[in-house]
């Protein structure tokens, strides 16, 4: 196994933890997890990287080491453009100048997308891990979701605790059949910390659980994607949960017809993997972003 470096810098007012693989001289490949996720979930993925790459990787403000907003259990406020400004707040600090490789899965991967439309002087190509954006809303909607919003604020989201390390294995390989138990255990060690009463709580502030009360407006991102100069990789799991959750009773190539925004796109399937495709096929993931990004 590749052994991590663990660092921590100052980003938009909070301390972020970011978690290094590799020689620093290296090409750098950037890596951003998804939702509920650590940095550390990478970790088998870089083991199966056949070049000389260094891999960084933040936890993502409100996840593993990094600070949360406001301290406390669920309460921290998160609005999502609040992380392509760490992102590019990271960048200044770790490559300041020229393109970059990113790659990011699920949440990781929206961010990667659209942060490469915003600023597409700075990505050189993007490995989009099963990120699909979310379902297109109507203003219609809004009176209800705010109406949500507000009720949430006043009784803020939780999250559980668990007796032991193996029981915190246990719930990830529950939401991932495919996971193997030695990367259960493994991923437990980076995914939860002791809760000072004999237990483990997540590494994670509940409060990432409220929906936002603003409308995913599809036009603006396709807007922002319609900017990407650089090349985009999609990787799909061929039996997506995800993808068939947030497509509903929407046919799903007419889903994914919003990724006719990307200039430069091209998609492949990976079978034998669900949603968490970096931890089902690692060797195959691996192979994908070398050969795209080399």
């Amino acid at each position: 196994m590749n052994v991590s470096r663990s660092e921590f810098v100052e980003v938009n007012g909070i301390r972020q933890h970011v978690r290094r693989w590799g020689s620093n001289d290296a090409p750098i490949l950037f890596m951003l997890h998804g939702w509920m996720d650590v940095a550390a979930s990478f970790q088998f993925v870089v083991d199966a990287l056949g070049g000389n790459w260094q891999v960084i990787a933040p936890d993502m403000r409100g996840f593993g080491l990094s600070d949360w907003p406001v301290a406390g259990q669920g309460g921290g406020s998160y609005w999502f453009y609040d992380y392509l400004a760490d992102l590019d707040a990271l960048l200044d600090c770790y490559a300041p100048e020229g393109e970059v490789n990113l790659v990011g899965h699920s949440m990781g991967a929206n961010i990667a997308c659209l942060y490469a439309g915003v600023r597409p002087g700075r990505v050189r190509r993007v490995v989009d891990l099963e990120g699909f954006g979310m379902p297109a809303t109507v203003a219609a909607q809004a009176p209800k979701r705010v109406r949500a919003w507000l009720d949430e604020m006043r009784a803020r989201p939780t999250l559980r605790n668990y007796a032991t390390l193996d029981a915190v294995a246990a719930r990830l390989t529950k939401t991932n059949p495919r996971l193997a138990a030695a990367r259960a255990s493994f991923l437990a060690q980076h995914w939860s910390k002791p809760d000072g009463e004999g237990g483990y709580m997540l590494l994670a502030d509940a409060a990432h659980k409220m929906r936002s009360p603003l409308l995913y407006r599809i036009d603006e991102v396709m807007a922002i994607w319609s900017q990407v100069s650089a090349k985009v990789l999609h990787v799909e799991a061929a039996d997506s949960e995800t993808l068939a959750w947030l497509a509903g009773a929407v046919p799903i190539d007419e889903f994914k017809a919003r990724f006719a925004a990307f200039p430069d796109w091209r998609e492949r399937i990976i079978d034998d993997a669900g949603h968490m495709l970096h931890h089902d096929q690692p060797e195959e993931i691996a192979r994908l972003i070398e050969a795209f990004c080399a």
